[in-house]
């Protein structure tokens, strides 16, 4: 039995890192001591935040603010449990990491003076998702996924040379074009409530009143409003065909933002896609048809273009277009199980993602390369490290005793429960040839001969792989315990299944 009950956890979930972020940058001059302080105690709060409100949803609440404005139900407390856990992990990394080598060297002499830009941006970037995932607003959804794409557009862009310039503009170009076509969906979606004539004009707005009329309708509208939301809100995700702007970005953006962009940001513009499409689900049982095979086809796409790379972070990048796939192929169902499996992998791969880039990082920090080619021979140097990316890589190929594993065999499961027995062929391929990519890559860099590992090359500080350890912990509980996540999940999935019902 689910209870609504008004509360201020979800306005402090985003306000309180906002405020934070604020104030780092309006403290620029004490920044060297009270930004990354500000940056650790905002993220802390989030985390706390979402511990709480997910032990209450899990207990069957529903948490309310502003008149119903803001909305947490299962599927927004999980978003808000990864970015609140994996933004904490991240932040603890970042004020260690950014003081040497790459973000130091690539900066230059105006290091020490934009470091606390980049702790209040950091900041902003949680504070937005949050906001995003909080919202029971179509409009405001809108909003912030746009503030998102600025603040982390920003943070992209922060080394400010050629590079790091040439992926911000592609970036925000690509990102602001494509998430306007999300405006219209949006748009389309709230005229279309409210003209059905059942809902005022302020309550065609809020998505949880919309789903009680979605069903009223007209074929044409529905079918428009979810083209322009998955062009819209696809885009932001990486979903394949509308990825060329995640590659650039993960690659050249500070690592612990890389970890964000991948492990936490593409899930939040995918929750944005499921809040909004699902509410048609009941109803158009073709779109979930469409969305399985968009899903696949970024499965394909994004691990067959992995298998080119040479580039460690450009690697992972499109092996997030890969795996945004499956969960896009099990929220796309519409079934309890399927959505149930989406909401899992989403949880598994930020954990995962966040986890393999944290890595990366720590071998830029001791080596400073990250070409495959140019490495090698660093497990015995760096053995926590080796350790950790071979736990992630194993996650993310779906290997026994991982949450990987776990997640991917729900969503393979539901595909066979829904007769879609060429998506289970195609989803194994792809997590076949998953398993060969980031065992290779793993296998060469910390075990193989080919590259050239300086002689004092040695294991990285506890303040980065301390980060790296408990999230490669948290893959293997949910791979060993995955009832650990069951309560949550279950409500998320209900969630989904129920929105439109």
């Amino acid at each position: 039995m689910v209870s609504e009950s008004v509360s201020w956890l979800p306005i402090a979930a985003f306000l309180v890192p906002l405020a934070a972020g604020t104030l780092a940058f309006l403290a620029r001059r004490r920044g060297r001591l009270l930004a990354p302080a500000l940056a650790l105690l905002g993220s802390l709060t989030v985390a706390a935040i979402a511990v709480v409100m997910s032990l209450r949803v899990a207990a069957g609440e529903v948490l309310t603010s502003w008149g119903n404005e803001l909305r947490v139900d299962g599927l927004s407390a999980l978003l808000v449990a990864v970015i609140g856990g994996v933004g904490l992990l991240t932040s603890v990394y970042a004020v260690f990491y950014v003081r040497r080598p790459e973000l130091l060297t690539r900066v230059g002499t105006d290091a020490e003076r934009r470091l606390p830009a980049f702790y209040g941006l950091l900041l902003l970037f949680l504070g937005t998702m949050v906001w995003g995932c909080v919202t029971n607003n179509i409009i405001m959804l809108y909003v912030a996924v746009e503030a998102t794409t600025l603040t982390s557009g920003l943070l992209v862009a922060f080394y400010w040379d050629r590079r790091a310039l040439e992926a911000g503009y592609k970036y925000l170009m690509l990102l602001t074009i494509g998430i306007t076509f999300a405006l219209f969906g949006c748009v389309a979606v709230y005229a279309a409530a409210a003209a059905t004539g059942q809902l005022g004009g302020r309550e065609a707005l809020l998505i949880s009143e919309v789903a009680k009329v979605a069903r009223l309708v007209p074929s044409g509208t529905a079918l428009l409003a979810v083209a322009f939301l998955i062009a819209g809100f696809g885009t932001k995700a990486g979903i394949a065909p509308f990825h060329p702007w995640l590659p650039d970005a993960h690659a050249e953006a500070p690592t612990p933002v890389s970890a964000l962009l991948s492990g936490v940001m593409i899930k939040m513009a995918l929750y944005a896609l499921a809040r909004t499409v699902s509410v048609f689900y009941p109803g158009w049982s073709k779109i979930a048809v469409f969305v399985v095979a968009l899903g696949v086809f970024s499965m394909l796409v994004g691990i067959l273009m992995a298998l080119a790379q040479d580039d460690l972070k450009r690697l992972l990048a499109y092996s997030s277009v890969s795996q945004i796939g499956y969960v896009l192929v099990g929220i796309g169902l519409g079934t309890y199980l399927g959505c149930y499996g989406g909401a899992f992998h989403l949880l598994n791969h930020a954990l995962e993602k966040a986890l393999l880039f944290l890595c990366v990082g720590a071998v830029i920090y001791a080596t400073g390369g990250r070409r495959i080619a140019e490495l090698g021979g660093l497990a015995a140097r760096m053995p926590i490290t080796g350790g950790c990316f071979v736990v992630g890589a194993l996650g993310i190929a779906g290997f026994p005793l991982t949450g990987g594993f776990m997640s991917k065999l729900t969503i393979f499961l539901a595909l066979g429960r829904a007769q879609m027995w060429w998506a289970v062929v195609l989803g194994l391929l792809a997590t076949f040839m998953t398993a060969a990519v980031m065992l290779r890559a793993a296998y060469r860099v910390f075990w193989g001969s080919g590259g050239a590992v300086a002689a004092g090359v040695q294991e990285v500080p506890p303040g980065l792989w301390v980060p790296m350890l408990v999230l490669a912990g948290a893959c293997v509980v949910l791979g060993v315990f995955p009832q650990a996540a069951h309560p949550l999940l279950d409500r998320a999935a209900t969630a989904l299944t129920t929105l439109g019902r």
